[in-house]
């Protein structure tokens, strides 16, 4: 069997379609078959304007026919398409998602921070290798950052902060956004001790990469995270792209997301950020099997 995943954020649009076989013991065999990203950056539209605006409208129009188009090639059985942050704030976006249906076959729905949180800290429990402790995960996007608490591998707090990468570069984040964001944060500090600290989106997977840190343990040290934003906060968008290989519209939201990090790290008193490399577009194609098919 094969799924799809659409997943439409604030900076990028990504199609992930995974295979699903049940092997001859009983386990499940689960293949990635292909994944693509659109740099699509509704929130430069929404963070600014209120709204999508007709020329980003025509390209998610192009990318969602293109998107149906692989899914068909690669013989997709069901497919699961969400939007998030930016379209939630935009004044138009359902009416968007509506003609959007109608010109392509596609219907997204937007998802709230809680749904987002739910999906992703389903995908946590299972990739962490471990259930038991205290868990705070931070999820940087574009338009918001989501944080959700798990004690023991159970949810039991998540909040959507309109924090995001797009927002701060466009000077959008209200500073008392940020400061009701570190109060939380260093009240779940105290309410949970030695809490560890799980960071998803493409950013922080970037700065993994850049670190020196053990890749196998998938754990990054805070302070390795820091000297990498250091180097990069001093170079042009341009040297970052050359330098390290950066793409445009990871080149300039890598700033404010490492600035995200940092200050929930600091506010949680860790000293180190797992990186499990879980993705949006993974949690829903999984959460879509599990539901409907498992």
């Amino acid at each position: 069997m094969r799924l799809a995943a659409i997943d439409i954020g604030s900076n990028g649009a990504r199609l992930l379609i995974k295979n699903f076989r049940t092997a001859q013991d009983g386990s499940q065999q689960i293949s990635r078959v292909m994944y693509m990203r659109v740099p699509l950056r509704l929130g430069s539209d929404v963070f600014t304007l209120g709204k999508i605006s007709k020329e980003r409208m025509v390209m998610m129009k192009h990318m969602l026919k293109a998107f149906r188009q692989l899914m068909k090639l690669n013989a997709v059985d069901d497919y699961r398409a969400c939007a998030t942050s930016a379209m939630r704030d935009a004044g138009n976006g359902r009416k968007v998602l509506k003609k959007l249906r109608e010109d392509t076959g596609i219907d997204i729905e937007i998802i709230n921070g809680r749904e987002e949180a739910r999906l992703l800290c389903n995908n946590i429990v299972e990739n962490i290798g471990s259930v038991e402790g205290n868990y705070a995960y931070i999820d940087v996007g574009g338009g918001s950052t989501e944080i959700s608490l798990l004690r023991d591998g159970v949810l039991t707090h998540s909040q959507s902060y309109n924090v995001g990468t797009l927002r701060m570069l466009g000077g959008m984040v209200a500073k008392e956004t940020v400061e009701n964001m570190k109060a939380d944060l260093c009240r779940f500090a105290k309410d949970l001790p030695g809490v560890r600290m799980i960071g998803s989106g493409g950013n922080i997977n970037k700065l993994f990469k850049l670190c020196n840190s053990d890749k196998a343990a998938r754990t990054v040290p805070v302070s390795e995270i820091k000297a990498v934003y250091d180097k990069l906060k001093a170079l042009s968008v341009e040297e970052r792209i050359e330098q390290y290989g950066l793409k445009a519209d990871r080149a300039d939201v890598i700033i404010p997301a490492s600035e995200v990090f940092m200050l929930v790290a600091e506010a949680l008193r860790c000293d180190s950020i797992q990186v499990p490399n879980i993705s949006l577009a993974d949690s829903i194609i999984d959460g879509l099997y599990r539901t409907k098919y498992e």
